[in-house]
């Protein structure tokens, strides 16, 4: 039996395909279109996930929506007319595309497939809960999820046991965890549901000056981790922006324009929301522990991706094992709405193991095989070195260890928004200039921007404070103490962005101001090429751990095909490129004449 779950309209659009309950494929829509956060129909997508089970249309016994348009389109009517006459603009803004297209999902998702069987429409939340709990190691389990908002639900928590998923309590809109993140990521000059993790890596440079003023004028937050917001500081029930003028009169001045200068004052408030967010988070965690007796988490929806919160959960809080979906935004709900179909609404049975998970490490997406990559080098006269399997592994460390950086084309494609080894930049986490070079002549992005570490599931705990698996770059922990450089006193006296360039450990290009690291466990049993590459540096220079960030630059999507790995390869200061079996070297490669022609020119694979 094939079920394709889909979500799309908000942003993030993606598809999945699940087997007689395994999951086949999943994908985002933007990686096809190249469309940052493309919130269109998943066309592209689910096409990829038919293509990968070789099967159409008329094979697919089930569609899912990941939530309830009418029921979505009841809370929009709702606020509206709460806020009215204030929400009048954004009201002639949105309606018309529900009018004409949003609340006849059923028939669009019919005439857009061809398709004329069941479609079914999991609540939104209920599709996170799924995501969370079903891919989970987990038979029986505690879950929550946080995100800005779906039909009403913002927050809820529950319980998953076999094939059972029941959700015990919620905390509905216009009160959001997620949309006060997202507030102050307004505020501070970041683009909101896209900027919400550089607040995340902003906030080790600033103080928590504003926490005691958030609480008190902002958010009345329980011992339970419950809360509602005090709405006269907040736009978003019912205009076109996140805050209003008495939001900003507290925080004394407008928003930051984007892209203009970084100042202390929005270190200061990235790292209060951040210390609140933490907060809630924690006591959130111990009353769902409290109520449910569950031993083991399951966490999704967009707040899951704020892996400095995970990792204080997990380390200061009462559950023993916290597993998180890694596509645990709205693409991730795709995904959520096709398990919940085949467990839920079709009872069918569920068996885990208790050791590994049913995610497949989150790689299932599209592959090029060596001929696929081959044909592309040779069509398009592009020069190359032809490696075997073998060599592969000691040539790219050999590279590694002569600070170059390289571009990293291997194997399926990952499902989320965290490049996990597939579609990688990666660099030598010992060199001093790794951070500086990638951030701004790579990744086109703001400098302090930290990078993340892989390493070797089995060496984790000799270099981070960490003694669990973080597969999906899902948690932060600090860099063992022996580790640490410690500062002097001349360094103790930095302040904000002057603490950017101070050496932090022996693994400098993944440690951040606070000594932590967002870590990525590299496992050979499910990415073992990956883990060999680690594995060969390790042996030859020492080290276990290597920088990987997301083969991309600022503003674009993660590269999906050989054509993208290629363009975006020769369109920085990447030094190498390894697609399959064959080495790039940019020495070799003849400029792109026309950047724009180039792009128009080569369709994707």
């Amino acid at each position: 039996m094939y079920i394709l779950g889909i979500s799309a309209f908000y942003h993030d659009s993606a598809a999945a395909l699940i087997k007689d309950g395994e999951i086949i494929a999943a994908a985002q829509e933007e990686r096809f279109t190249r469309k940052k956060h493309d919130h269109n129909f998943p066309a592209k997508a689910i096409d990829y996930c038919l293509k990968e089970a070789s099967i159409n249309t008329s094979q697919i016994d089930y569609v899912a929506f990941y939530d309830k348009p009418f029921l979505k389109f009841e809370r929009l009517l709702e606020t509206y007319l709460a806020y009215a006459p204030i929400g009048i603009q954004s009201f002639i803004k949105a309606m018309p595309l529900w009018i004409k297209e949003k609340l006849w999902m059923k028939e669009l998702i019919g005439r857009q497939l061809n398709f004329e069987g069941t479609i079914l429409f999991p609540e939104h939340h209920e599709s996170h809960a799924a995501s969370a709990f079903y891919p989970s190691p987990f038979q029986e389990a505690a879950f929550i999820t946080m995100d800005g908002v779906g039909e009403w639900a913002t927050t809820s928590f529950g319980i998953g046991n076999g094939n059972k998923l029941n959700i015990i309590a919620d905390i509905n809109f216009p009160h959001s965890l997620g949309l006060l993140y997202s507030a102050f990521t307004y505020y501070t000059g970041f683009k909101v549901n896209s900027g919400e993790y550089k607040v995340m890596g902003l906030a080790p440079y600033g103080q928590p000056k504003y926490v005691d003023l958030i609480y008190s004028e902002l958010i009345d937050l329980k011992e339970d981790g419950s809360f509602k917001l005090n709405m006269d500081y907040f736009n978003y029930a019912a205009g076109l922006t996140m805050t209003n003028e008495k939001f900003h009169k507290l925080f004394s001045g407008a928003p930051r324009v984007p892209e203009t200068h970084l100042t202390q004052k929005e270190m200061d408030i990235a790292r209060s929301v951040q210390d609140v967010t933490e907060e809630i988070v924690l006591r959130m965690g111990k009353h769902v522990y409290k109520e449910t007796g569950q031993k083991n988490l399951c966490l999704a929806g967009g707040v899951a991706l704020n892996c400095v919160a995970n990792g204080k959960l997990l380390r200061q809080g009462p559950f023993e094992e916290i597993w998180i979906q890694p596509a645990a935004g709205d693409a991730g709900g795709a995904l959520g709405a096709a398990l919940a179909v085949w467990y839920k609404y079709l009872n069918n049975e569920r068996k885990v193991t208790g050791k590994s998970d049913l995610q497949k490490g989150s790689y299932i997406g599209p592959e090029f095989n060596n001929d696929e990559v081959l044909s592309f080098l040779n069509s398009n006269n592009i020069p190359f070195t032809e490696l075997s399997r073998n060599d592969i592994p000691e040539k790219v460390a050999d590279i590694l260890s002569e600070e170059k950086i390289v571009g990293w084309f291997q194997g399926r494609m990952e499902f989320g928004p965290r490049a996990l080894g597939s579609r990688s930049i990666i660099g030598d986490a010992r060199s001093s200039k790794m951070q500086a070079d990638m951030n701004i002549k790579i990744k086109f992005r703001e400098g302090f921007r930290p990078f993340a570490p892989s390493v070797i599931y089995e060496k984790v705990s000799d270099y981070f404070e960490l003694e669990k698996e973080s597969p999906y770059m899902l948690l932060v922990a600090d860099v063992k103490k022996e580790r640490q450089k410690k500062m002097s006193d001349d360094e103790k006296k930095l302040f904000g962005i002057e603490k950017l360039n101070i050496l932090r450990s022996d693994i400098p290009a993944v440690t951040h101001i606070d000594y932590s690291a967002r870590i990525q466990t590299v496992h050979k049993e499910t990415n073992p090429l990956y883990h060999e590459l680690i594995s060969t540096f390790d042996k030859k220079y020492g080290c276990g751990v290597i920088v990987n960030t997301s083969f991309n630059v600022r503003g674009e999507p993660i590269v999906c095909s050989p054509h993208d790995a290629y363009f975006c390869f020769m369109r920085t200061d990447i030094d190498y490129l390894i697609m399959g079996n064959y080495l790039l070297d940019k020495k070799e490669q003849k400029a792109l004449e026309n950047d724009v022609n180039w792009k128009k020119e080569f369709v994707l694979d």
